[in-house]
């Protein structure tokens, strides 16, 4: 068994690694680690010569990973040339499959960027329509500026002032604004919720793809995983090293999409949370809040979507 989730030590194939070094901080964004003890876990079984197959499993939030071992161990031998081609032939048509997925997966994902500026854009312009409408009115109590309506005063001049310095046009146009922003929000997010499901479903293929790969390798008898690994809730503090840059496997390609779903899943719930909360009552100070948190995207790790923007041959 390989314990990844283990809160104090890592376990990898029988052998207890060093204190734990995960790091992923809630809203620090380290998810990178979970790329890596996955690679770890498969590199240690093989330096290991252990008879075992890493598998993980993806959920919303959680990564699980853990090693099968083969219940036939002589049916392995049997034929090695065979069974050596049928593999390789097996292992090349899985990795081009998983390979195209994470090519239509990555380009949902490039499509939801263009929601999200999209989106932005509205959110601005539900800000701008009202601060408009309330916009305080001239101070009058200034003797400057009192001196200057005397010097200037006519009833249109009048008229405007007792309107709040608003025009009934300008008005109009504004509250239009904020309702044509606030249509458009809430179209936004069913769009995004739309590509989200799509994600979901590709995560899902590159599974089941894994799964009936590992199958056909070696029938498995210990199917059990380990505890796993909650992306949202641990709170190490030391930092991963990136592993050196070598030839993708097909696990890799498939924890990835597990990791990048959980994070424009967790972008999703915050946009739908400020598009709840908008309202005529909405503070200056919150809407260039969310304004700033919608463009930061704070659970969007810029680390890992250039790593998987590598990875697409």
């Amino acid at each position: 068994m390989i314990e990844i989730g283990d809160p104090d030590r890592l376990k990898y194939c029988g052998k207890t690694e060093g204190p734990r070094t995960d790091s992923i901080v809630r809203l620090g964004l380290e998810y990178q680690f979970i790329f890596f003890r996955v690679r770890e876990a498969k590199n240690a079984c093989r330096e290991a010569q252990n008879q075992q197959t890493v598998r993980f499993a993806v959920t919303d939030n959680k990564i699980t990973v853990w090693a099968v071992e083969a219940r036939n161990k002589q049916a392995q031998n049997r034929n090695p040339g065979m069974e050596g081609e049928e593999q390789k032939k097996l292992k090349g048509e899985t990795k081009e499959k998983i390979v195209q997925i994470f090519k239509d997966f990555l380009t949902s994902v490039a499509k939801l960027d263009e929601l999200v500026a999209v989106g932005g854009r509205l959110l601005t312009g539900f800000q701008q329509g009202l601060e408009f409408l309330r916009r305080p009115p001239i101070n009058t109590t200034s003797k400057l500026i009192e001196s200057i309506i005397k010097a200037n005063e006519t009833k249109r001049l009048k008229s405007y002032l007792q309107a709040g310095c608003i025009k009934s046009h300008d008005s109009v146009q504004n509250t239009n604004k904020l309702h044509t922003s606030l249509l458009g929000l809430r179209n936004h997010l069913i769009k995004v919720k739309s590509l989200l499901n799509d994600l979901e479903s590709l995560l899902e293929d590159a599974r089941a793809a894994l799964q009936t790969a590992n199958e056909h390798f070696s029938p498995l008898l210990d199917k059990e995983p380990v505890d796993g690994l909650d992306l949202q809730e641990s709170s190490g503090e030391d930092e991963m090293a990136p592993s050196p840059l070598r030839e993708p496997e097909v696990t890799d390609y498939a924890a990835l999409m597990g990791i990048i779903y959980s994070m424009v899943k967790q972008d999703y719930v915050m946009q739908d949370k400020i598009v709840a909360s908008l309202n005529l009552k909405s503070s200056s100070g919150e809407l260039e809040s969310y304004c700033l948190m919608w463009s930061l995207r704070p659970y969007i790790n810029d680390q890992i979507m250039h790593l998987a923007w590598k990875l697409v041959p």
